[in-house]
């Protein structure tokens, strides 16, 4: 079976094109695929197909088997192979994604015949705990004291697609002690009936974060193109950085996110990247 390894800013997927190739049992292979040691290594496996409903469709599962809504990091990705492998035509430049988490609008930044970023409409956030979902009363979550491990953290929680947790703190996040221990007990938290993925925030000026981000089923990955979403989202509503773009700091790099409020959508700009072209034996 073919793949092909792609990334953005870090956060690195198994491609698949679905077009020519069948997967039976993708939780299983995203296992398999994922492991660093015993497989190609990576965040997961995101499978590229038809869809009835947009121009294309993907299914992405966690490298622990489970299967996620959306991934804005890989939806740039498979914006990238569309166009350079011919899956869309050369005279489109924009193309809708089927998702778990809704059909997203997709448009290409090109360098000559080239992608060089790709922008994606996510939709508006969604705030009501119902829909992130949450198990708190409320029509929003915002600001809520959680303790975690022995320390409160101001609690904003969104859904771009899938449950976010924002975490505001002073300190780096790069080098947040005990970052593990909050990641995993958060995303696993009874309050949480379908998991969540954690980042930890700090301001650096009116348009600039710098976050860390624990998936879910997935650990510490170098970026999350949600997360940063929710986390330019949160920080806008809380106050801390102004309406329009926010650059996001990432340990795999930046991306943009504009956001005007209410039932505006989010656009996320990045790049994504080609790793290498694989034939899977297993």
């Amino acid at each position: 079976m073919r793949f092909t390894k792609m990334h953005g800013i870090g956060n690195d997927y198994i491609y698949i094109n679905g077009f020519e190739e069948q997967v039976d049992n993708p939780a299983s292979l995203s296992v398999s695929m994922s492991a660093y040691h015993t497989g190609v290594g990576s965040d997961g496996i995101i499978l590229i197909l038809p869809s009835d409903k947009a121009d294309l469709r993907m299914r992405m599962f966690n490298n622990d088997g489970s299967e996620a809504q959306m991934c804005g990091n890989g939806a740039r990705c498979i914006a990238k192979y569309a166009y350079e492998r011919g899956l869309i035509g050369k005279n489109m430049t924009s193309f809708t994604l089927e998702t778990g988490g809704g059909i997203k609008n997709l448009t290409i930044i090109k360098d000559g015949e080239t992608v060089s970023a790709v922008r994606v409409d996510m939709g508006a956030p969604v705030f009501t705990p119902s829909k992130i979902p949450v198990a708190l009363d409320g029509d929003s979550v915002i600001e809520h004291a959680i303790e975690i491990v022995g320390r409160t953290f101001p609690m904003t929680c969104v859904s771009m697609g899938n449950p976010h947790a924002v975490l505001f703190i002073e300190e780096d996040p790069f080098t947040l002690k005990g970052f593990e221990a909050y990641g995993k007990m958060l995303e696993n938290h009874e309050m949480f009936p379908e998991r969540v993925n954690v980042g930890f925030v700090k301001r650096i000026s009116d348009n600039r974060l710098k976050m860390r981000v624990w998936e879910r089923g997935s650990g510490e990955t170098m970026a999350c193109g949600t997360a940063a979403c929710a986390a330019a989202v949160a920080a806008k509503r809380t106050g801390r950085v102004g309406f329009g773009e926010t650059r996001i700091t990432l340990r795999g790099g930046d991306l943009a996110i504009d956001w005007l409020g209410g039932d505006n959508p989010v656009l996320m700009t990045g790049p994504a990247t080609f790793v290498f072209d694989g034939v899977w034996l297993g």
